[in-house]
């Protein structure tokens, strides 16, 4: 087997890190998985003295220190920060509104690229030479840093300006699956024609933007990637720093696949809670192994569903790496189950599910009680043709 052991800070909550699985014939041995972040002297003779833009959040770290504050200790001129989703330190409920800003800790300007402002303009491009990136992904496509990655890189082709992705792991990355992102249902939380779950880094899903020409009129960006050390998509990779608010440790990043299109059904899934994504449940299910009520919690679930209600239902906090390694798949029985449990009721589905399938076959084919294996042979065509397209844009190895 190999023990992963990360580069970067192993953060107090992260302390019980699991060892990934691998094939008994292979040799026991220590690999030292290093993010693109930490190879600054393959980056630093492309940006030194050029005027910089960083996109950025508490998951940009370079060993214990956060890579804005590493660069300007290396005198790079650094006029901008950008953030996504839940804001630069990563403190931002989700769906919150973020508001522009300067950071406290460098007073640098900070541009909020979410709510009505989620693309770079020009004028947030004026007086920057290059572009970087720098953002810990989770591998799905409705995780909404693959949408900020899109239009930056966008942005950056429309405006002639260079874009740096410093790349990580995908802790899903061994895998594949889900339905094919219809035109139709484009949206922040998808914009391409991917599965749920991708299996690449934000550097190869870059060069597949670029290659594919899924950009806006098919533009194309002067891309650089620094990429990962020792790494490739067999690897089970254990976060040092949880990516966002409600993706606090390993298990709810393992299960952040399956459970999140539960966000488009009226079942909670934990927020308000200390396990989000770890969870699910509803006031009504008859059978249950635990029962929690969602309350706000600042910075993690301002207006959590079901709040104030007690809910009944399953606790998913033995989902470790060995089984979701073993599993490889969105796991749509519990989707089926919650329905079933609901009463097949109405009301289940809310207008976000169809979003977040990236199709509205999949809520037709469970309101039809299609079984999971029917589901899922219904998406296979479409998943062998996104896995040609993938191959010819991998910087990894599929061991």
């Amino acid at each position: 087997m190999y023990r992963i052991i990360i580069a970067l800070l192993i953060i107090p909550f992260f302390t019980n890190c699991s060892i990934a699985q691998k094939p008994k014939e292979i040799p026991e041995s220590i690999i030292k998985i290093e993010a693109g972040a930490e190879h600054i002297s393959e980056y630093l003779p492309i940006i030194k003295n050029k005027r910089i833009g960083i996109v950025a959040n508490q998951s940009s770290l370079v060993g214990r220190t956060h890579l804005v504050d590493t660069l300007l200790s290396m005198g790079i001129d650094i006029k901008k920060v950008m953030s996504p989703e839940h804001g630069f330190r990563g403190n931002v409920s989700a769906g919150e509104h973020i508001a522009d800003g300067k950071d406290s800790r460098t007073g640098l300007s900070i541009i909020s690229l979410y709510g009505s402002h989620k693309k770079p303009t020009k004028e947030d491009l004026e007086n920057i030479d290059i572009l970087i990136f720098d953002l810990q992904d989770v591998g799905t496509r409705f995780y909404t840093y693959l949408s900020t990655l899109h239009l930056c890189q966008e942005a950056c082709a429309e405006n002639n300006i260079k874009l740096i992705i410093l790349d990580r792991p995908n802790p899903n990355g061994y895998y594949i699956d889900g339905p094919i992102l219809e035109e139709k249902h484009k949206s922040f939380v998808g914009l391409d024609p991917i599965p749920i779950v991708h299996g690449m880094t934000l550097g190869e899903y870059a060069q597949m933007l670029n290659g594919e020409k899924w950009l806006n009129d098919g533009v194309q960006c002067d891309l650089s990637i620094i990429k990962v050390k020792n790494y490739n998509h067999s690897m089970n990779y254990d976060l040092p720093i949880k990516p966002s608010p409600n993706l606090p440790n390993n298990i709810s990043i393992n299960l952040y696949p399956s459970l999140c299109l539960f966000e488009g059904t009226k079942v909670s899934i934990g927020r308000g809670t200390e396990r989000p994504f770890q969870m699910y449940g509803y006031p009504t299910f008859a059978d249950f192994d635990t029962v929690f009520t969602p309350e706000p919690i600042k910075g993690v679930a301002a207006k959590p569903k079901l709040q104030g209600k007690e809910c009944k239902g399953y606790t998913l906090i033995n989902y470790n790496n060995e089984m979701a390694i073993t599993n490889s798949k969105i796991k749509l029985n519990w989707l089926i189950d919650a329905y079933n449990q609901s009463g097949k009721s109405d009301d289940f589905f809310n207008s976000f599910f169809n979003k977040l399938a990236g199709t509205s076959i999949l809520r037709k084919q469970i309101e039809e009680e299609k079984t999971e294996q029917e589901i899922r042979e219904s998406w296979q065509s479409g998943l062998n043709n996104f896995k040609k397209i993938r191959s010819k844009y991998l910087l990894y190895s599929i061991e």
